[in-house]
């Protein structure tokens, strides 16, 4: 099993480029088995993530090429079952996503219950009840979710979601759109990476307004037709890119990044002392050798701040200048990364859902093991602030969702290496 191996030491400087977002990329190639026409999907990242969402395709039949840039074609008419796995399923949470296009598409769907990381409980029975709003009918037995259209087609509904669920309106927003009829989605995710699969799902032939609001509108279609869609950049990783050079003192430039994603986390970065600078696709961030400043937040739904981010910014508190109080709202399990800073030297008291971190000058290194994606990130972080060597194990939750992450921070002047155990 590979580890990252950190040598902490100067600040970040320099310029990449942001890789395409896998939370975007994920829905978008589910998205494709709606369609009775070929699908070419651009810009995507890298990631595990991203080739086990392809095998899962393969799996069902569906007939996909793809190229050394990793673009990938599918035809999603070709699909010849329509079970998703649990052998598959098991390793990522978004392969739920294929429930509603599957449904909506072939009138069928078989998928096992999902996994993932380890950060709390994230049921899908908001996935669920827009479904059978629509009219599906759905049982579940021995671990697998199925789901049928008795009528032969999901019927348009109107359909208020208990709470705020990024996948759930992906699920239903995808089958609604060859719904008979018209569909509303309210309390629906207002997250960019919505908006990006709406933009696709319109490139294909749905009818949809709405997006980025929390109210969706989709008139259903009788087919959706082929296009080409590049998928948008990916927002998380450049805000981790940016806390970690402002956490280094460093300073660095990001190319092929939509600032208007990230408003919140700019917030925040400017709040700590960083200069922001930004244009029509590229961030920069210099902090101008001073050590940050604390900064507090409570993680909520989009547009508030990301509980994305949330690892990477406690990481930064912990080195820096004052008292920063965290409050995690949407992940119970999301804080469990600050018991292997505190081995580091950071000090971080958790009570419930809340974090109080006073920041050190310097952490120490040590021998650290992620437990989800985000919190290997924040390590990684906090060994590029520590003396001496940190080794951060279990490193494939970050190849989950980081693309070429040693490489990139090789280029910013990080003493980074992978090894093998």
């Amino acid at each position: 099993m590979d580890k990252l191996l950190i040598r902490g030491g100067g600040p970040l400087s320099g310029e990449i480029r942001v890789s395409g977002s896998k939370n975007a990329a994920l829905p978008i190639l589910a998205a494709t088995l709606l369609s009775s026409e070929p699908i070419r999907v651009s810009n995507l990242p890298h990631l595990h993530d991203i080739t086990t969402m392809i095998a899962l395709l393969r799996s069902m039949g569906t007939e996909l090429l793809v190229d050394e840039k990793l673009c990938v074609e599918i035809n999603g008419a070709t699909t010849k079952q329509t079970t998703a796995p649990y052998e598959l399923v098991k390793t990522m949470r978004a392969s739920i996503l294929v429930l509603g296009p599957l449904l909506a598409h072939f009138g069928r769907a078989r998928v096992s219950f999902p996994g993932g990381c380890a950060i709390g409980s994230r049921p899908v029975d908001q996935h669920l009840r827009g479904l059978e709003a629509m009219g599906a009918q759905i049982e579940v037995d021995e671990g697998y979710i199925t789901a049928t259209c008795p009528n032969g087609r999901l019927k348009g509904a109107h359909i208020l979601f208990d709470m705020v669920t990024v996948g759930g309106t992906e699920n239903v927003l995808m089958a609604a759109c060859l719904a008979e009829g018209r569909t509303v989605l309210e309390n629906a995710a207002r997250e960019p990476e919505i908006i990006d699969l709406a933009n696709c799902l319109i490139a294909m032939g749905a009818k949809i307004s709405g997006h980025g609001s929390a109210t969706i509108t989709i008139d259903g279609v009788e087919k959706l037709g082929g296009c080409s869609y590049s998928v948008m950049p990916d927002r998380i990783e450049a805000g981790t890119y940016l806390v970690a050079a402002a956490a280094t003192r460093g300073n660095i430039k990001l190319r092929d990044i939509d600032p208007n994603t990230l408003d919140a986390v700019l917030v925040k970065l400017e709040e700590a002392g960083a200069k922001i600078e930004h244009g029509e696709d590229w961030i920069s961030l210099d902090m101008e050798g001073r050590r940050p400043k604390a900064v507090s937040f409570k993680t909520v739904p989009y547009p508030g701040f990301p509980t994305d981010m949330q690892a990477q910014f406690t990481a930064m508190n912990a080195v820096a200048e004052g008292v920063a109080k965290v409050s995690e709202t949407i992940f119970e399990n999301r804080l469990i990364q600050t018991h292997e800073m505190n081995r580091m030297g950071a000090n971080i008291s958790v009570d419930g859902n809340t974090a109080l971190i006073t920041g050190t000058e310097r952490l120490k290194g040590a021998p650290v093991m992620a437990s989800d994606l985000r919190a290997s990130a924040s390590l990684v972080i906090a060994g590029l602030v520590a003396d001496g060597e940190t080794l951060v194990d279990r490193i494939y939750h970050i190849d989950r969702g980081y693309e070429c992450i040693e490489e990139k921070f090789l280029s910013l002047g990080a003493d980074i290496r992978r090894v093998s155990s």
